[in-house]
């Protein structure tokens, strides 16, 4: 089990072993359970709130709020992990939050303990994908081309926002957009209709401090058709994506992206136009579609109404309309996926497994990413329905739909499909 001081030092206690949580009830970790932590991944502690740990002797789990060496006696708090990309979490911190008065901030908290001279987290990797290893994203390199770019064309108001984003909020696919590479993104919207719980660019002020800032103009379809083109036309492997962290619902926004597709597509036939999106307005994804687009994503937390209700808050829409996207994406030949949120202990619940199994079969689906829902854990256990029952484990859970739906891939990032 692994503690830290008041100010943050990691320490392994020398006696009581680590516990994970599956929702909110602690779990011994097997072997099996459990993977070294990749060197990318971050290590947090929780203030005021102690962990909880495995007693080896009695097999009880127990919170340990302090301990004493030498004489001294020292606060205990817990430590968490989050796992670099391609990394499913399979159990939460075990953690005492009876203290705790404040919201951590959107990260994808996870076990994670020490044992051999390395630390290991609970997870399991889905997909390795080395276009987005953070060893290939050196700053030194990204200065230069940013650089190049700047003196080859001058940047507007959506340049200069990605080259904000690629600098201080380490967007690696700002970064891939000045880079000349890969995925780059076109964020377009200021609003939002929904007001999820774990929203990356807006919280209210009681919150946590959003992880960063959302886009705060309109970019022309010019500026937009001019980055993008310039991107499919000389990236290898390319992709352009409307929907980013650090903006709204780009649907909100869907005349002004069904026009920089046209503009897009008049101008080249390279790479894939994709739209990662909460799917709420089927009729603006048929336009959207039409258009010229090549692949959707469409963010899910549940396959079922009443826990995507709690998560998304959705404003004059249902989850009806999500999955009357789906399907009209997929009919109209869309390379379709879901952004499924996935949370140990309530996505891997039998009933929310059978509810997902019946999407994939109404939908003719392509592809679902499992992303791990970067929030609060205390937070989301608060506001979705209690579980009947312990979750069957989102590893367990992933063989089960690879099993039955061999077609269907499982993953992590968007795919080029062109």
């Amino acid at each position: 089990m692994l503690y830290a001081d008041k100010s943050g030092r990691i320490f392994d206690h020398p006696y009581y072993r680590m516990a994970g949580h599956l929702g909110d009830k602690p779990f011994s970790l097997e072997p099996a359970d459990l993977l070294p932590m990749p060197a990318y991944s971050k290590l947090f502690y929780i203030p005021e709130c102690p962990p909880i740990g495995l007693d080896p002797v009695t097999g009880e789990y127990v919170t340990v709020p302090e301990i004493k060496i030498n004489s001294r006696t020292t606060p205990c708090f817990a430590v968490a992990a989050f796992p670099e990309s391609g990394i499913v979490r399979t159990h939460l911190p075990a953690v005492a939050y009876g203290s705790k008065a404040y919201t951590l901030p959107m990260w994808g908290y996870t076990a994670v303990g020490f044992n051999e001279d390395q630390y290991w987290i609970a997870g399991f990797r889905i997909e390795a994908n080395p276009k987005w290893d953070p060893r290939n994203y050196d700053d030194r390199k990204l200065l230069q081309a940013i650089r190049r770019l700047e003196k080859s064309q001058a940047a507007g108001p959506l340049q200069n926002h990605l080259k904000h984003c690629a600098l201080y909020n380490h967007c690696f696919a700002a970064k891939n957009l000045f880079l000349g590479r890969w995925e780059a993104p076109l964020p377009v919207s200021r609003t939002c209709n929904a007001r999820c719980l774990g929203c990356l660019s807006l919280q209210p002020e009681k919150s946590c401090e959003a992880s960063h800032h959302r886009i705060a103009f309109k970019p022309s379809i010019e500026e937009i058709a001019s980055l993008a083109i310039r991107h499919l036309d000389q990236a290898p492997e390319p992709i352009v994506s409307f929907g980013q962290g650090c903006e709204g619902e780009p649907l909100t926004e869907y005349k002004l992206i069904a026009a920089a597709i046209r503009a897009i597509r008049a101008q080249t036939s390279k790479g894939t136009v994709n739209l990662n999106t909460n799917g709420s307005w089927p009729e603006r994804v048929r336009l959207v579609a039409e258009s010229g687009l090549d692949s959707i994503r469409i963010s899910l937390n549940s396959a079922q109404p009443e826990l995507y209700h709690a998560y998304y808050r959705p404003k004059n829409y249902r989850f009806d309309d999500v999955l009357e996207s789906i399907r009209i994406a997929q009919n109209l030949g869309l390379y379709t996926m879901i952004n499924y949120l996935v949370f140990p202990g309530i996505t891997d619940q039998a009933a929310e497994l059978k509810a997902l199994k019946k999407l994939i079969r109404s939908t003719g689906l392509h592809f679902i990413h499992l992303k791990n829902l970067n929030i609060d854990p205390q937070l989301y256990l608060k506001k979705m329905p209690k579980p009947a029952a312990p979750g069957i484990g989102l590893k367990n859970m992933t063989e089960i739909l690879k099993a039955e739906f061999p077609d269907l891939q499982l993953g992590y990032f968007n795919q080029p499909v062109r």
